[in-house]
C-alpha cells in the first residue's frame, strides 16, 4: 500500500546520489560490492526557513547526502527493499521531513539478460 503524501507540502529532491555497497543475495555481491544510485523526494514545508533564511529550519541536503551515503556503505543487506527502508529512516530523522519517497537503483544487478535499470521505490511518512 502506498502512503498518501500531504497535499500542501513543498518538496526537496536529491537525485542520482551514488555510493558503493555490498548488498545482495549472492556471495559475489557481498564480496565485490557494486554501485547503488538513490533518488529522494522529501515532502516538507519551506515557509519558515524561507521567511527567516535559517538553515536550521530546513533540511541541510549536503549533510543528508553524506548520511544516506553512509547508510548505503554500512552493513550489507540482502534486499534493496531493506536498503530503501534504511534510507527512509535516515531522512525521517530530520524533523522537517514529513514524508519521503526513496528510489534505490541497482544498475549492475546480476540479471542474465540485457537491461537498463532495476529499482525499488517506497514512500514513508510520519504516523
Amino acid at each position: 500500500m502506498t502512503e498518501e503524501l500531504p497535499a500542501s507540502r513543498d518538496r526537496l529532491e536529491l537525485t542520482g546520489l551514488r555510493a558503493f555497497g555490498n548488498h545482495g543475495v549472492y556471495d559475489h555481491e557481498r564480496r565485490d560490492g557494486q554501485e547503488f544510485v538513490v533518488d529522494l523526494s522529501i515532502a516538507t514545508d519551506f515557509a519558515a526557513a524561507a521567511a527567516s533564511d535559517d538553515l536550521a529550519l530546513t533540511i541541510h541536503y549536503g549533510e543528508l547526502a553524506e548520511k544516506v551515503t553512509a547508510a548505503i556503505e554500512r552493513d550489507p543487506v540482502d534486499l534493496i527493499e531493506t536498503l530503501a527502508e534504511r534510507i527512509a529512516l535516515v531522512v525521517l530523522d530530520y524533523p522537517a521531513a514529513a514524508s519521503v519517497t526513496v528510489t534505490v537503483h541497482k544498475p549492475h544487478a546480476p540479471i542474465t539478460v540485457p537491461f537498463g535499470d532495476v529499482a525499488v521505490t517506497i514512500t514513508r511518512g510520519r504516523p
